[in-house]
Formats: C-alpha cells, sequence, structure tokens
C-alpha cells in the first residue's frame, strides 16, 4: 500500500468519526492518486478556490506581456470613480486583499449595487490593511478583462483545456462578467488536477502553463492578521497559511486544495465548520 493510500485511508476513519460531510477526498503523493466519494463526482461551486484560479488568469496575462498586476487599477478601470486612496490600488494589492478598501459579504454581494467594481473602487483605501472581500477579487478581475477580455475565455486554452476541464460554468454578474472570486463549478477530479498544476509550480505535464513566481505568490510574502483564528493568521495571493507546515486555497462549505511537499489533498464538502478540524487531521496524516 503506497502514502497516499495510508494517508486516504485515516482520512476516511477521520471523516467518519468527526462527522465531516464531506463529497470526496482524493489524496495525490508524488504519483500516487486514490480518491474516496461519499457521493456522485458532479461539478460543484468550488467558492473562494476561485480566487486562485484568478492568480493564475492574472499571472498567465503578465507572462504574456499584456497585464501588470502592480500598476494601478485605475489605469485599466479609467470609467469608474476612485475613492480617496484608491487611485494606487493595484491588482496584487486586490488578489491578496491589502487594498484597505472594505466591502463585506452577502448572499447577494453580485446584485446588492449596479456595478460592484464601481462601488467597491469608490470606497475609501486609508491604508494597506487587510480586508478580506469577494468584491475584491472580483474588481481584479474587472481590470484583467479590460485588457484580454473575457477572463473565462482568456483561461479556457491557457489553463482549462490543457488540464482537461471541459469549458466550465462560472457564474456571472449581472453585467456579463465572471464573478471571479467564486461561482466556478469544477468535479473533485478537475479540481485535483488545479492542485497538481499547483504543487508543480504551474508545470502539468511537462508543459509550463504559468510561470512558478505566481504558485510560490500564493504561499509567501504572506501578510500576517493578529488576532485571527488558527490557519487564518497568514494570507497572501488567495492562499492561507496553515494548517502546520501546509497551505491551501478555501472555499466555503469545505471547498479545499491542501498543500504538503509533494502531497495534495483535495477535498469537497457541505460542511463549513467542520472543514477547519478536519483539515487538521489531514495534515497530522500527512506528517507521519
Amino acid at each position: 500500500m503506497g502514502r497516499a493510500q495510508t494517508v486516504l485511508d485515516q482520512l476516511v476513519e477521520d471523516a467518519d468519526e468527526l462527522g465531516f460531510g464531506a463529497h470526496a477526498v482524493q489524496v495525490q503523493v508524488g504519483d500516487e492518486r486514490v480518491v474516496h466519494r461519499w457521493s456522485d463526482d458532479v461539478a460543484r461551486d468550488i467558492q473562494s478556490v476561485a480566487k486562485g484560479m484568478c492568480v493564475l488568469a492574472a499571472g498567465t496575462a503578465s507572462d504574456a506581456g499584456l497585464f501588470d498586476v502592480d500598476a494601478p487599477v485605475a489605469g485599466y478601470l479609467p470609467e469608474l470613480a476612485t475613492g480617496a486612496g484608491t487611485d494606487t490600488v493595484t491588482t496584487r494589492h486586490l488578489l491578496g486583499m491589502t487594498s484597505g478598501i472594505e466591502m463585506p459579504w452577502s448572499p447577494t454581494w453580485t446584485t446588492d449595487v449596479p456595478d460592484v467594481a464601481a462601488a467597491f473602487l469608490a470606497r475609501p483605501a486609508p491604508g494597506r490593511a487587510f480586508h478580506y472581500s469577494s468584491a475584491s477579487t472580483y474588481t481584479a478581475m474587472r481590470a484583467l478583462a479590460a485588457a484580454v477580455g473575457d477572463v473565462h475565455d482568456w483561461l479556457r486554452p491557457r489553463l482549462f483545456e490543457p488540464l482537461g476541464i471541459d469549458a466550465p460554468d462560472w457564474d456571472r454578474c449581472p453585467l456579463g462578467f465572471v464573478e471571479a472570486a467564486e461561482g466556478l463549478h469544477l468535479r473533485s477530479e478537475e479540481l485535483a488536477r488545479l492542485g497538481q498544476l499547483l504543487r508543480d509550480r504551474g508545470a502539468w505535464e511537462g508543459r509550463q502553463l504559468v510561470s512558478p513566481r505566481w504558485v510560490d505568490a500564493m504561499h509567501s510574502d504572506w501578510t500576517a492578521r493578529d488576532g485571527a483564528g488558527p490557519g487564518y493568521t497568514r494570507y497572501a495571493l488567495a492562499g492561507w497559511g496553515g494548517p502546520g507546515r501546509a497551505w491551501r486555497l478555501h472555499g466555503a462549505h469545505g471547498q479545499v486544495l491542501l498543500l504538503l511537499d509533494d502531497a495534495v489533498v483535495t477535498v469537497t464538502a457541505d460542511d463549513h465548520a467542520g472543514a477547519d478540524p478536519f483539515l487538521r487531521r489531514a495534515v497530522e496524516a500527512l506528517d507521519r
């Protein structure tokens, strides 16, 4: 029995013991991949894991010389008015949640205002403080769309098709732009391919789809968050630090890519509160 199977067997036991409402858990260690499913592998919203796909979208455009993540977003969206201090906010700030602009999430955030990006940029940015906001990622992708066109169409030949993901659904706002921060629907097997791409620093089957620096930026140059709970004290570009030595992309209700050394654990679930204790068990299993 390989190490991936040993880890998976432990995680299935842990899920049952914790009562974790998982749909699927896939473990990859090296080239060994094993999976356990509690339900059919249908496309589901990967929630905030989509924020990581947005980093890769911006990264591929930067690699192509078409987009500058360190240029002010206002330059890409000149038709939108900016609030005090917002004119110097960059895409890197937006993807790292450090713009200083605060815009709380709501279940209807894409329809609460006529134009989310306009409402977001019109708010003040008093300093480069951390504020986690789906509107931040959405606005970053609005800037990218101004440079490369529709973000979904941009990603299709550059990431989706090479990874064997056939034109996935990505929910859109009333203006027709991808929701970006959420709403991307993938099967767990497809999500696991994204996890392998991240583990291998942007390489897939011998081809470099995105330069390693964009994957590295997901788990380096951390922004520290004082007073945050375990696993939420460090944030980079879409990536959270922890548990332990691991890092992860983490979406609501337990959609997770957990990376540690040469291992990736892919989780799809419908159990928001149960994800954190389960992920701690996953790191313990990988560290044995």
